[in-house]
C-alpha cells in the first residue's frame, strides 16, 4: 500500500510579548486639555517630564517650580501636565476651570493634557508605556501620588520616574536636561 505525502504546513513565527507589546511612545494618542489631538510626535528631539498633576493636593505648589523648569530649559526640554482625579478626588473641575487655575495662580504655559486616568483599568495608554516594562524598555513603575514625574530622552526612551516628593528642580531631574 503506497502512502500518501503528507502536505506541511507552516507554522506562523511566534513572537515574544515585548515584540508584539513593545511600540513607540510618539504613536501614543492624547488630546490636549481642550479636546485637540495632541501629537507626542511634535516633541522629537526633546526631553519630555510627563507629569499627573491636581490642583487641589499638598504637592500642587511643584506648579510654580514646573514651570520653572520649562522656562529654564525651554530649548531641550518640554512638560506635560496631565489633570488626574485618581487621587482623592483633587483634580474635580472640568477644562476651563483646570486651565485658569493653573494660569491664574501658577502662570503654568506648558501643555496640559485632558483629565486621564494614570492607573486602573481605564489607564491611559501613555500612562500604561510609561509604567509596563514591556512597554518602555526600562522600567516598571505604578502611579502613587499626583505630581509623580516621568522623563522621556529626546528619542522616546524612558529615563526614570521620580515619586511626587522629587521636586522639579532636583538635581535628580536636572542633571539629564544639561
Amino acid at each position: 500500500m503506497k502512502r500518501k505525502a503528507m502536505k506541511t504546513i507552516d507554522k506562523p513565527k511566534l513572537s515574544t510579548p515585548a515584540e508584539t507589546e513593545r511600540k513607540s511612545m510618539y504613536d501614543i494618542e492624547i488630546n490636549d486639555l481642550q479636546g485637540n489631538p495632541m501629537s507626542l510626535s511634535a516633541f522629537k528631539g526633546k526631553k519630555i517630564l510627563f507629569v499627573n498633576v491636581a490642583s487641589k493636593c499638598g504637592f500642587t505648589k511643584q506648579y510654580k517650580e514646573l514651570q520653572a523648569l520649562s522656562d529654564r530649559y525651554k530649548d531641550n526640554l518640554v512638560i506635560i501636565g496631565s489633570p488626574c482625579n485618581q487621587f482623592g478626588k483633587q483634580e474635580p473641575g472640568d477644562a476651563s476651570q483646570i486651565q485658569e487655575f493653573c494660569a491664574i495662580n501658577f502662570g503654568v504655559t506648558f501643555p496640559l493634557t485632558e483629565k486621564l486616568d494614570v492607573k486602573g483599568k481605564n489607564q491611559h495608554p501613555l500612562y500604561t508605556w510609561l509604567t509596563s516594562k514591556n512597554l518602555n524598555g526600562k522600567k516598571r513603575s505604578s502611579v502613587k501620588w499626583n505630581f509623580q514625574k516621568y522623563l522621556v530622552d529626546e528619542y522616546g526612551q524612558l529615563i526614570n520616574y521620580y515619586y511626587s516628593f522629587t521636586k522639579p528642580m532636583s538635581s535628580k531631574i536636572t542633571k539629564h536636561l544639561i
